[in-house]
């Protein structure tokens, strides 16, 4: 058997296959939007195994699966024998045995690198506390969709140093972008945690505002990730000056998006006025992790597919 081609990162592809995902994932959002059926994986079985709680995952992997004409499982470690001590790579030798496509949402990063290591089959990352790769694959999909090419755009990240922002990082590199980064103290990007080749695409600024100040996108995330939940008063402190309000909005580039993964807490790390104004795009962001992965998932098992998206 070959071996399977994984996508545990974001830079696990190369800008070229980037480019090919994007033009992938607006011919099947089209399509999808025309109602015309595309089933390239009937009789494919993808395994979705969820040890972090999850809606847009979970959502966006079965009914993707279901409408390229294969069938999702759902396997909850509660509810598995992984929850009861079994090792990852013995699961993972079993279940890649009866299925043809894995995503898993875990924690560490360490076990899915595990789990890929004993896979026959294509492994996709659905978010560890390292890295959420089908996030930004979705996000920058989006800003394509709305503003055009991505490339020499500059982006700003505001609030905790976590793990849409360590992909964020990845994403800049792979395609030449650049990502401002502003945090309160103590929370600053890890570079050797985030998997940074070099800095070249990055700069860490103390003030938010400064950070925004001419960005064409302006994201950010929830305060205290999951996982965290025993910091969240001391969190709920430290970031009360890094919530995206309108006054950061304003210092942007006058077409700025704003981006959100969602759930989002308002009047924590972005107030009503931003995440529900015209600058929002958080709900084609949402809707986008669908369409996007379905492309991931095609790619994985299909490979490229010449003419139709070209």
């Amino acid at each position: 058997m070959n071996a399977p081609r994984h996508y545990l990162q974001f830079n696990d592809f190369s800008r070229a296959e980037y480019d090919y995902l994007f033009a992938r994932t607006r011919w099947i959002k089209e399509r999808f939007k025309r109602y015309e059926p595309h089933h390239p994986l009937f009789d494919r079985t993808l395994v979705m195994i969820f040890e972090k709680a999850s809606t847009r995952t979970r959502l966006s992997f079965e009914a993707g699966m279901q409408q390229l004409g294969g069938s999702a499982i759902y396997l909850n470690t509660r509810d598995s024998q992984l929850g009861r001590g079994e090792p990852v790579e013995d699961a993972a030798q079993v279940i890649s045995r009866m299925s043809d496509i894995v995503m898993i949402r875990t924690f560490e990063q360490s076990i899915i690198e595990r789990f890929a290591e004993y896979s026959r089959v294509p492994v996709i990352n659905g978010l560890t506390n390292e890295y959420h790769p089908c996030q930004i694959l979705a996000d920058i999909f989006t800003f394509i969709e709305h503003r055009g090419p991505i490339q020499g755009k500059t982006v700003a990240w505001v609030g905790d140093s976590n793990n849409v922002c360590n992909t964020w990082l990845q994403a800049a590199e792979v395609l030449d972008f650049q990502v401002r980064v502003s945090t309160p103290p103590g929370y600053e990007v890890e570079p050797e945690r985030a998997g940074l080749i070099g800095t070249g695409h990055f700069a860490h600024f103390d003030d938010p505002m400064e950070a925004c100040k001419g960005a064409d996108l302006v994201t950010t995330d929830v305060w205290t990730s999951m996982g965290f939940e025993a910091e969240n008063e001391e969190r709920m402190r430290d970031f009360a000056d890094w919530q995206v309000d309108e006054d950061m909005m304003k210092v942007a580039n006058p077409g700025a998006v704003f981006m959100h993964c969602l759930p989002a807490h308002r009047g924590e790390e972005v107030s009503a006025e931003v995440i529900d104004g015209p600058q929002s795009v958080v709900w084609d962001e949402a809707e986008n992790r669908l369409h996007a992965q379905k492309a991931l998932m095609e790619f994985l098992l299909v490979g490229k597919i010449e003419g139709d998206c070209a």
